[in-house]
């Protein structure tokens, strides 16, 4: 183990620590020269040796607890122990007394210049640090975490069974979205039933901004829709598999089985948004999730607030969006083009 650098000062570094000039210093006073038998480790005269203040039977001192100022430390571990006589030794003393000084001199040396080189911390935890304390910026989320969007999470396709039936239980959607117009208020809640594995939050938000919408059903100021998650909404948007979906559309004697779509089962508080649909779309459609999921919340909420199907009538027209578009856009030789809103811009 490297000695401690001594602490950076005047003189700092510039010779053998003074412990050792002491020693030297007696000897001379005493009338001894590098000749004589002198052994530069033996403690000076008046002072007890280190095996006396420690005796063998005493327990040892804990490593942490440094010994007093001033008095003689432990022997420094695997230096072995000095045997009197011989001439040598006091060589060995003065050779590692020059050694030990030489290595606390660069050691000070290394820790001044990383000082003076500003203080860079060697650790990425360090390195962060200074950064944050010098205003620098911080490093950058690792490569691969990559954030959506709203529109990328809504135009991509989710894995679900078109064969799921679920437990049948639902869970609210936490939160509130309020009414953002001034036209009549209907009151709403989404629940999502358990088990789907699909973003509840995303659905949720979807249907608030779809609904508000100035192409939508909110369109001219006439309606305004708001979110609740307690309390008696006016009506419940449920996200549920297509097993479960099949059951709540019977309550109100709509089959939905055969075409795996979803209802407004008008005898219950459900609209119900079948989640196979919600997560794969359908082949008219193809992979424009985005307008497709749009398509859906309109078109069944549309049965929620009174209207009925109705398809296009001229070749190369915009379907409306009360028009059964998850089964098909083509009829009687006409040719419909998909739209997702009730009142699409021209």
């Amino acid at each position: 183990m490297l000695p401690r650098p001594r602490p950076a000062g005047p003189g700092a570094g510039s010779g053998p620590r003074q412990e050792y000039l002491d020693a030297f210093a007696d000897g001379r006073a005493g009338g001894v020269g590098l000749d004589d038998d002198v052994d530069v480790f033996a403690p000076r005269p008046g002072k007890p040796r280190p095996d006396e203040e420690h005796p063998a039977d005493a327990p040892e001192a804990d490593a942490g607890d440094a010994p007093p100022a001033g008095s003689p430390g432990p022997r420094p571990s695997g230096v072995p122990a000095q045997r009197p006589g011989g001439k040598g030794r006091a060589f060995t003393g003065i050779a590692a007394a020059a050694v030990t000084t030489v290595l606390a001199v660069v050691v000070a040396g290394q820790v001044t210049a990383s000082r003076h080189d500003g203080g860079q911390s060697g650790s990425a935890t360090g390195q962060a640090r200074d950064a944050r304390t010098s205003g620098g910026k911080t490093p950058s989320a690792p490569p691969g975490t990559v954030t959506l969007s709203y529109e990328q999470k809504m135009d991509r396709k989710y894995p679900l069974s078109a064969t799921l039936k679920g437990p049948g239980k639902f869970d609210a959607v936490p939160g509130f979205a309020k009414a953002p117009g001034t036209g009549q208020k209907y009151t709403y809640r989404v629940d999502v039933e358990q088990g789907l594995g699909l973003d509840g939050e995303l659905f949720a938000e979807a249907v608030q901004k779809t609904l508000n919408d100035d192409r939508s059903w909110a369109h001219g100021g006439a309606r305004t829709f708001e979110r609740i998650s307690s309390g008696k909404p006016d009506f419940v948007i449920t996200l549920a598999s297509p097993g479960t979906t099949a059951q709540w559309c019977a309550k109100s004697g709509l089959d939905t089985a055969e075409d795996n779509v979803s209802c407004d089962s008008a005898a219950t508080e459900r609209v119900m948004i079948n989640a196979y649909r919600w997560a794969q779309g359908s082949k008219t459609y193809g992979d424009k999730m985005y307008a497709y999921r749009q398509m859906l919340i309109n078109h069944e909420v549309g049965h929620r607030l009174g209207h009925g199907h109705v398809t296009c009538q001229k070749n190369g027209e915009l379907a409306p969006v009360m028009q059964q578009q998850t089964k098909f856009l083509d009829h009687d030789g006409i040719h419909c083009l998909p739209n997702p809103w009730p009142y699409p811009r021209s």
